[in-house]
């Protein structure tokens, strides 16, 4: 109870914690981003040689199959290229990245600067999260939101694939916190917004489809933005989808410009629909009302 009272009564501790606490749930999100669709590939390569009624003996480039239980808890954290255990105290967000000198204590082999990135980014948006909605049952549920969103982000960039066992979990959980009354959006506004989010890019989908004979998109992003809908209300739709293809746009023209990415790379959207949810989370209100004073005015 004195740790409530302190966090409740002093906002400078209560972002400093969420900033502690923020490090080191990106520490985890790194373990998420790298293992999950390592896991989701292994389930499908069982489940594709038991239909085929075939021994499950192909090659796994990712190297899990070194390890016969693979999954978020098991193996313990370890070096990808040399698979040492990674001692605790190797393993403090941030800080160890700096101690060890950015390589691995065991092969000297360089660690991906992407790891304290994502813990530093971590914390810093856990922090504003605090900052915002103060020591109260939505800004745990809006840090729950944000760290989701961050591992989809990595994901989608990494792989193009936005795994179901986070997207739809992600909806519900949004559809549970609207019914609860925690103070984003009344239970109506979320069940239109699901509804909504999802037909949205479901119709645009099969409008592209018809025209060009492509898939302009993956069934992830209509889940996605069906949570976003559900967390955010159906009146953030607009906003969502136009700051999206605005953040793809820059984005993307920036990687093809600075970083010389190959124009016919199919690009996820999924991190920018990410980036507009967190953004509408944050400024939702501001922004809703501009457009709606500017637009509908």
């Amino acid at each position: 109870m004195a740790l409530v009272d302190l966090l409740s009564g002093n906002q400078g501790i209560l972002i400093a914690f969420a900033s502690v606490l923020g490090l080191l749930v990106g520490s985890f999100l790194n373990v998420v981003v790298y293992r999950l669709p390592i896991m989701l590939q292994r389930e499908w390569r069982a489940q594709c040689c038991e239909f085929l009624e075939i021994e499950n003996i192909s090659p796994d480039p990712s190297g899990s199959t070194d390890f016969k239980t693979f999954n978020l808890i098991k193996p313990e954290s370890h070096c990808p290229h040399c698979h040492a255990p990674v001692k605790p105290w190797q393993n403090i967000p941030v800080i160890s990245y700096l101690m060890l000198g950015a390589k691995c204590a065991n092969c000297q082999v360089k660690i991906p600067k992407r790891y304290p990135a994502v813990e530093a980014i971590t914390g810093l948006l856990s922090a504003l999260v605090v900052y915002t909605y103060g020591f109260d049952w939505v800004s745990l549920a809006a840090l729950v939101f944000t760290w989701s969103l961050i591992a989809l982000t990595l994901i989608d960039f990494d792989h193009q694939l936005l795994p179901d066992n986070v997207t739809i979990p992600l909806l519900w959980l949004g559809l549970l916190v609207g019914y609860l009354d925690l103070g984003l959006v009344p239970l109506g506004d979320a069940v239109i917004g699901a509804i909504a989010g999802y037909l949205v890019l479901w119709i645009f989908y099969w409008s592209f489809k018809l025209l060009t004979g492509k898939e302009g998109m993956g069934y992830g992003d209509f889940k996605l933005l069906a949570a976003l809908g559900a967390w955010l209300g159906w009146q953030s739709l607009l906003p969502i989808i136009i700051l999206s293809s605005m953040a793809g746009a820059v984005i993307g023209m920036g990687m093809i410009l600075l970083f010389k990415r190959d124009r016919s790379i199919p690009m996820p959207f999924g991190p920018y629909l990410a980036i507009a949810g967190f953004i509408m989370l944050i400024w939702g209100p501001q922004l809703t009302s501009m457009y709606v004073n500017g637009f509908l005015g």
